[in-house]
Order: structure tokens, then sequence, then C-alpha cells
């Protein structure tokens, strides 16, 4: 198999890119058009291709069902949980309370992301965890040439939010599915160019880079960002871009997948 050039999708899930989506990202439809597009027009010289999916049970730490008030009343999708609130009481976890008290002290000190309630999405089996139509497509066709996808699921584990595609936000020791992800890092590497797309572009996307920036330069250094293959969450879109102006400094290529003939 020749290893000149793969193709890195994060999320591209119903529940982010559908307008009917629990959390629909504002134009990710669009996005996967244009992703559909690419992937068509370069069906041959597209070598690989990864798909990770955002993967979550219910009462998951980041889904309202996790945390309650003195009330017992659940929070309201896209509350923000601080470690001041959980110690004054305003709110407290139904499961586990020792390690989700950890994970929102070691969140608040590594200082990237505060803990947020998401509405319920992704569960694992459910439509909003399907990849979109058109990503699903363009997929079906370039495997018919004899290739195959790659899929990799992340945030499995409930107590620990699942960002970037090769580590959870705040790894657990013996759970290794939160740990870096050593195989995809490997697989990747073996390419020459890996472009990267998905979304959500503030999140999922942004931290994947960094990640891959911080622990797997040498990949890193082969990405070129399809930056009109990704949206922000409404509103947030501040919490990605230092880490992509890190990424223009450190020369990572940025393109419009509408510009690339492979």
């Amino acid at each position: 198999m020749r290893k000149k050039n793969a193709l890195l999708v994060i999320d591209a899930q119903y529940d982010f890119c559908h307008p009917n989506g629990a959390l629909y990202v504002a134009g990710a439809e669009k996005d996967m058009l244009r992703l559909r597009q690419f992937i068509n027009k370069n069906q041959t010289e597209i070598d690989h291709i990864c798909v990770t999916l955002d993967s979550h049970p219910v009462n998951d730490i980041s889904h309202p069902s996790f945390w309650q008030d003195k009330n017992g009343k659940f929070p309201a999708p896209f509350t923000q949980i601080t470690l001041k609130e959980i110690n004054n009481g305003k709110w407290s976890p139904r499961f586990s309370p020792q390690q989700a008290i950890k994970y929102v002290t070691d969140l608040e000190a590594q200082g990237e992301f505060p803990h947020f309630i998401w509405p319920e999405h992704c569960l694992i089996g459910s439509k909003g965890a399907a990849l979109h139509d058109d990503l699903m497509q363009a997929l079906i066709d370039w495997t018919k040439q004899g290739k195959w996808y790659q899929a990799v699921a992340k945030g499995t584990y409930p107590l620990t939010e699942h960002f970037g595609i090769f580590m959870a936000q705040i790894p657990v020791a013996d759970r290794p599915e939160t740990q870096l992800n050593q195989n995809l890092i490997r697989t990747l590497e073996n390419f020459q160019t890996v472009y990267l797309a998905g979304e959500a572009k503030s999140h999922c996307v942004a931290t994947s880079l960094k990640q891959a920036m911080k622990y797997a330069p040498t990949l890193a250094k082969k990405m070129v960002i399809l930056e009109d293959v990704m949206s922000d969450v409404t509103g947030l879109g501040h919490l990605g871009e230092p880490i992509y102006d890190l990424a223009r400094m450190q020369n990572i290529q940025f393109a419009k997948s509408t510009d690339i003939v492979l």
C-alpha cells in the first residue's frame, strides 16, 4: 500500500453536523459537503482515511445527569461547573464523587478548558453517534477501490472529557483508552502528508492538533489543516484560536479543500 496521503477526520457525526443534532455546530453540514467533494475529487490519491467517533455513555461527566444541585435538579446544558461551586455545595456529582471532584480539580489546574455541561450527545449506539451521510457516502465510494477506512472511538470512559483524539483531557492511570494513543500516532506518521478536518474547530479539532504538536511533533509537521472543512462551536472560537496561531508559528500548513488537487 502506498503511504503518501492520509486524511484524519475528527468527529464528523450527526449530533455535530446535522441541524437536528444534539450539539449542532453551525455550518458543519456545509463542511461535510465540502469534505465529500474533497474525498471524491482526490479518491485515487488518498491512501488512508481515519475517522474518529465521539462515543459517550448517558451518565458522562459532561452530561447533565451526572450532576445535581441541592434539590436534586440536573444542570442545564451549557452550564459551567467550577470546583468552587462543588465545594460550596451548589453542584455535586451523582456518581464516583472522589474521582469526579479530582477530575474538575485537575482540569482547572490544567487551565485549558473549564468544565462544561453539554447536551447528551453521541450516545453510544445512537443515531447521533453515526457519521454524517455525506461523509459516509464518500467513504463507501472510496472504499470500493479496495481500500478501507479506520474508525477510532473516543470518550467512552465517563469520568474524563475526551476532546482531542490522541488522549483524554485528563488521562486516567488505569484506563488505557484515556491515555496517549501511540498506535494511532504511529499509523499516521507512516504517511507523507496528513490532511486534518472535522468538528468542532474550537474544541476537538483544535485539541487534537495541540496534542499532535506536543506529543507527536513529527506527525504535526506533516499535517495540512483543511480550514474550510471545520467550524467553531458558536461563540467559543476563541478557545481554539491560540492553538491555530501556534501551529502557524510552527509552519504547519493551512489550506482550503477546494484548492487542493492531489
